[in-house]
């Protein structure tokens, strides 16, 4: 149902969030620490702005995954450079995500071949129990020492239902010292952060508080 939300939101979504400045700041740091040609997964690609093109335009090469065929179809057509594939984030690292990257003889998907990975406001779409679970099979996708720039909305709150752009969706949050505990349990260490008071423009949610997190895979 979230997804069927987003194939109708389409580019309105990026209409109500036009800052991106703590987003572009980690595909920044990604674009330091990162060789040319370095795989990045970008989970829950949304439209693909900007951070698919940001990676893309720095000479990484950035697969997009995102649910919503919607959101799928913006993305291609704003970063055809970059390659997509359909799949619910929660089979990422899982046979499903072999058979959705077309290739189930090769097992989980990617597993230990992406240099890092981006997931901004994606994880928050999920139940707090699944949570550590998605964190856990990213770990499994990133190569050792792999990096992980992460947005999410600082909130207590699980699976929550919040009105936006016409459409009910469920959200869920973590205070900071609650979400570096969750990233810690998952095997990820946070290098920095930030945090950046928002409000969404062109709807009739609260101001937010966004973190923007540049995490480490560490073991």
């Amino acid at each position: 149902m979230q997804a069927l939300a987003f194939d109708a939101i389409g580019p309105r979504y990026s209409e109500a969030f036009p800052a991106k400045s703590g987003q572009l700041a980690c595909g920044e740091w990604l674009l330091r620490e990162l060789g040319p040609g370095a795989r990045v997964l970008d989970i829950g690609c949304g439209s693909g702005e900007p951070t698919l093109r940001q990676l893309v335009d720095g000479g990484l090469a950035v697969t997009g995954v995102d649910l919503s065929d919607g959101m799928l179809g913006l993305a291609r057509r704003a970063v055809p450079e970059a390659g997509f594939h359909r799949i619910d984030m929660y089979d990422l690292a899982t046979p499903r995500a072999a058979r959705a990257w077309g290739a189930p003889e090769l097992g989980p998907a990617g597993q230990g071949s992406f240099a890092a990975a981006t997931a901004f406001f994606s994880l928050i779409l999920l139940p707090q129990d699944e949570i550590p679970v998605v964190l856990g099979r990213i770990r499994d996708l990133l190569r050792p020492g792999g990096l992980l720039a992460l947005g999410m909305v600082e909130a207590d709150l699980d699976n929550a239902p919040l009105p936006f752009l016409g459409h009910e969706l469920k959200i869920s949050g973590y205070l900071r010292e609650d979400l570096a505990r969750t990233l810690a349990g998952a095997g990820f260490s946070v290098e920095s952060g930030s945090g950046h008071p928002y409000a969404p423009a062109s709807t009739t949610l609260p101001p937010e508080e966004q973190l923007f997190l540049r995490c480490r895979r560490v073991s």
